[in-house]
Order: C-alpha cells, then structure tokens, then sequence
C-alpha cells in the first residue's frame, strides 16, 4: 500500500499547484477508497447447518452462540482489532413504542467479550434493551488482512423469514459461503438460494460442514457437486469440520487441522476474497491517478509546447479548441443521456413494481384457496408462517430481478459515452433490509370460544320450531302430547342441523376475515416494498447522473486549462520564456514520472484480476 500512498501523495501534490479543487476531491476519494482495507464475507444458510461453528472455528473463539436449542438470530460481525471487543446494536423504541429505524439512533452498548454469546442468544443486552445486530473484534491473523465475518441468521433457502434482509445485504459483500451440513445433499431452496446469490453477488463458496459426524459425506459432497453443475452454479465446494478445527487449535496438532478441511477454506478467503479484493482496490486507485496526471498532463504539455514553438501556438490552441468542442458535445450528449437514464428509470420502476404486484397476486390467489379448504382459526399460525415464507421469497426474488436490471440499465447508459476515459462506476445498494420490518404483521383471525351452554342453546333454538310443528301434527292426527317421542326426535334431528349450520358459518366469517387480513397484509407490503425500490433506483439515477456529469465536466476543465495556459504562453515574452520554460519542463518531467509509476504499479494490479 505504502507506493500508492506515495503516488496519491504525489499527484495531490500537482493537482494542488495547478489549483484543480476537482482533481484533488477525486484523489481524496481514492484514498478513502484505500484506507478501507474491509472485505465483507456473508456466512448464510438453513437454521441448525454449523455456520456459527464455523466462524467460532475460523476465529478460534466461542463468540457465536453454539447450541441445540439455541439458533442464532441476529447478526454478528466480526474483525480485526487489536483487543478482543463486543458491541451490541440495537434500535430504541420510539415515542408510540414502535422501532426506530433512524441509524443516527443505534443504541451500542460495550460488553465483555466472553459474555458475547449469551446477549446475542437472549437478543437481550445486560440492560434489557433490544439486540439488533452485535459486533466483535478480535486479534486475529485469519482476521489481520481486513476480512470480515458476518454471521447471519438462518435463512431457510430463499423463502425463509430473514432471506429478504439477507438478500438485501449481498450486494455489500465481496464474498458469500453457502453453509450446509453432511448430513444430506442440497434441498431445491438452497439451490435456488445459490442460485439468486451468484446473481448479486459473483463470488460465492459452498461450506459442507460436520464432516466428522457424518461417515458418508464424500456420497454426499458428490451429489451436492452434481447438483451444482445441473444447475448451472460455478461455485467450489470445500468440506470441512469445526469441532476438528477446534481439537486441532487446543492440541496444537498440524495433522488433525489438515484433516479438518479448514487449510482450503483459508486459502480460499485469502486469495479468492481478501487479494482479489486488494487487486480490485489498487487497480481503481491506479487507475485515478493516471486519469488525473493525464488531466494535469494536457495544460502543462501544451504550455510548454507553446512556449517552446511560438510560431505553432495557434495551431495548437487551434486544435485544442477543436477538443474542446467535442468536449461540448460529450456534455451535450450527456444531458441526452440523463433523458435515457430517466426514461429508464421510469420503466424499470413500472417493470419492477408490475412484477412485484404480478407475483403477490399469485400468492393472493393460493391463499384464497387454501383457506377456503379448511378453517383457517386453529391453523392460523401455521398459516401466517406459510404466507410469510412467500411474500419474503417473493420480495427476494423481485430484489434480485430488479438489482440485475440497474445493472444492466447503467450499462446502456454508460453505452451512451464513447470517451474512452470514462468508466462505469460501482453500484452497490445501500441496507434495504428493513422494508418488511415497516409492513404490518397479518392480522390474526381469533377462533370464537363456543361454550357448552351456547351450543345447547343454539341447538334448542334450532329444534324448537321442530318439536312444536311436529307435537302439533302429531297431537291432531294421533292424539298425541304436544312433546312426544316423535316430536321429540325430530327436534334432536334439527337442533344438531341448526348447530352444524351455525359451525359453518362461523368458519365461513372467519375465512372471510381471513381473505381480508391476507389482502390488507399483501397491499401493505406492495406499498412498502415498492417505495424501497423506487428510492433504489433514484440512488441509481443519482449515482449514474453524478459520476458521468463529474468526468464530462473534468475534461472540459482540463481543455479550457490548456488553451488558457497555451494562450498566456503565446504572449510570454522572450525575456520571460527562457525562466518559464525551465520550470514547466520540470513540472511535466514530474507528470510524467508520476504517470510512468503508476502505469508501472498497475499493471501487475490488471493482470491479477480475473477475467
């Protein structure tokens, strides 16, 4: 890092002289850019499949809950610090005792390490307060590169109640390990995870943990391999065990951590996630300071060619103007681009919303029906689960879809500029977890308490109109009393009608009840999501617009100070030049070293990164 330090130095340095304030915010940029060395590792998966062993392995530290009954439900970030520390977040209850969603808010509160565990499994801090999320560092090697953890809460495959905020974190990452354990091959929602996974985030790791309790898991290592290559998932599978890991860090002993499988997880993390990250890092660094010495490169080069041939500053200044003009045109064609760009917006945000309506519609559909076979009263809970599941997979799924079309629309806006300087910027989107956070839970449909005396008076009532038509038809043709065996029988038959027909309709309110709730929860979750992926996509125009209108107006300021400075130098008279001239040739010699350097430090940056 320290010869980029060095460059950066360097160009600020000329950027400063030549009085360029837009160079120098592009250089401070870059430098907050490599000044933050984090390389963001998602650990996902189902409930109960070791990915809270496995971070505890990685860091050779129990600062995961670990336990049978106990499943890790808020997240955990863990990194690099120089001593072992423990953070707890979490969201204060605002004034009408709903969560405070404001950032600016977060509730941290320092603990001891090694009570860490028992917070996060409680979600509880010492206080009693709520525990959103926790963070943890650690003086670690594994840790020392600037990697970091972060454990997550069960996902259960794509549908599960956390993939929505999972999903909504993997654009952040650099990389994302798959965690499943030995004991059976991938289910068709893992799969589908990987496979929604790999779309928004390309550097994904499959993790088969609990080799040591499973005798047969190379068959099922194989079939998960197989698996993956029908799907079309490009991803490594890397076996391991914790528990090995750990015996192996206790005892000190090399054969049994090579055993474990871990040596191969490293190397991965270290030369797949944190050097290519690194590589990625420095390319773009390098990259901006060519870039800038080119931009410096351009007045100082044609200040001193006109200094050095007076004759010829005309033509100089003529071609330059001719430049310039061009530049114009970039920057007219640029306003043309933000009509594209805005024109895109608005359809991907009717595509998107269209779709999202399109996909709750379906599950609307199917939960109509499935209410309509049975009483939805007693199995209400499993009910809200089920529906849950859906709307969470579906908002992933429309996540997804809507994240590659702002990829593929800010390609088509940058096919719009062909200045051969001007790249397409990185689009990350910010933390959209908390969009279902803001939906209403579904409604419950309470199943009215029938007491034994509100049946038996129902019954009567039914059976009382029977008992007297009857005892009266019965009392007039056979001379019977008006309540006789007859009568009497008849009334049984039509109270136990009457109290069946009131049972039904008691189910059919509360399948009516229960339409409405699921029709009242589906629209709220329409209006929430759907405003979480319009301001998605206004970040995206923002970003576009503001990186592509910074480049264009770079340039233009870098013409118009070359003409000015090869105009002063047509004036500079002869007295003058000799003096002038000496410090400019120093001034581009410096350029000019600083480009060939940072040409030469990128380079081997350009060839390490993957195709």
């Amino acid at each position: 890092m320290l010869p980029l330090m060095d460059l950066l130095d360097r160009a600020e340095a000329l950027s400063g002289d030549a009085d360029r304030a837009d160079l120098l915010e592009r250089l401070r940029h870059a430098r907050r850019r490599l000044h933050d060395p984090h390389v963001r590792v998602l650990v996902v998966g189902e409930l109960k499949q070791g990915k809270s062993q496995l971070v505890n392995a990685l860091v050779n530290a129990p600062v995961c809950p670990v336990d049978d009954d106990v499943a890790t439900s808020v997240t955990t970030v863990v990194g690099w610090s120089a001593a072992p520390t423990a953070v707890l977040i979490g969201l204060p209850p605002s004034a009408d005792g709903t969560r405070d969603v404001d950032p600016a808010r977060l509730r941290r509160t320092t603990i001891p390490i090694d009570a860490h565990s028992r917070c996060v499994a409680e979600r509880r801090a010492p206080d009693g307060s709520p525990v959103d999320c926790s963070e943890v560092g650690l003086p670690r090697h594994v840790l020392a590169g600037g990697l970091v953890l972060v454990d997550t809460p069960g996902v259960g495959g794509i549908g599960s109640a956390e993939g929505a905020a999972t999903m909504a974190a993997l654009p952040s990452a650099d990389a994302v390990l798959l965690v499943s354990d030995a004991g059976q091959e991938y289910s068709a929602p893992e799969i589908e995870f990987l496979q929604q996974a790999l779309a928004v985030c390309p550097n994904v790791a499959c993790v088969l943990t609990k080799t040591d309790l499973y005798p047969h898991w190379r068959a099922v290592a194989d079939l998960d391999r197989r698996h993956l290559q029908r799907a079309g998932v490009r991803a490594p599978l890397i076996p391991v065990s914790s528990n090995l890991r750990l015996l192996a860090a206790r005892r000190q002993d090399r054969d049994l951590h090579d055993e474990s499988g871990f040596p191969e997880l490293i190397r991965y993390l270290r030369d797949e996630v944190v050097d290519n990250a690194g590589v990625l890092a420095r390319r773009s660094v390098a990259h901006d300071v060519l870039t800038v010495t080119d931009h410096l490169l351009m007045a100082g080069r044609a200040q001193l060619s006109a200094l050095e041939d007076p004759a010829g500053g005309e033509t100089l200044i003529a071609g330059l103007q001719t430049g310039r003009q061009n530049a114009g045109e970039l920057r007219r064609r640029s306003a043309r681009w933000q009509q594209v760009l805005q024109d895109g917006v608005t359809d991907l945000t009717a595509d998107i919303e269209y779709d999202l309506r399109d996909r709750l519609r379906r599950i609307g559909r199917e939960a109509e029906e499935a209410i309509d076979e049975t009483d939805p009263g007693p199995v209400w809970d499993e009910f809200d689960e089920w529906l849950g599941q859906r709307v969470r997979a579906t908002v992933a799924a429309n996540f997804v879809w809507a994240h590659e079309r702002a990829q593929w629309l800010a390609a088509q806006v940058a096919a719009q500029f062909d200045a051969t300087d001007i790249a397409l910027p990185e689009l990350v989107a910010g933390d959209d977890d908390e969009a279902l956070e803001l939906v209403a839970r579904l409604e419950r449909v309470e199943v009215e308490r029938v007491s034994r005396t509100q049946k038996v008076i129902v019954a009567l009532r039914g059976s009382y109109g029977g008992v007297l038509m009857f005892g009266m038809v019965t009392a007039i043709a056979l001379g019977m009393s008006l309540i006789n065996p007859i009568s009497v029988g008849v009334g049984v038959i039509l109270g136990g009608r009457a109290y069946r027909e009131d049972k039904a309709n008691r189910v059919r309110k509360r399948q009516a009840e229960a339409k409405l709730a699921v029709k009242r929860h589906l629209d709220e979750v329409v209006f929430q999501v759907s405003k979480d992926s319009k301001d998605r996509l206004r970040r995206l125009q923002r970003v576009l617009r503001d990186h592509f209108s910074t480049r264009a107006d770079e340039l233009v300021r870098s013409l118009d100070e070359s003409i000015r400075s090869a105009r002063e130098a047509t004036r500079t008279g002869p007295d003058e030049r000799a003096g002038t001239l000496g410090e400019l040739r120093a001034r581009v010699a410096d350029l000019e070293q600083l480009r060939a350097d940072a040409e030469r430090y990128a380079l081997p940056a350009l060839e390490a990164v993957p195709a």
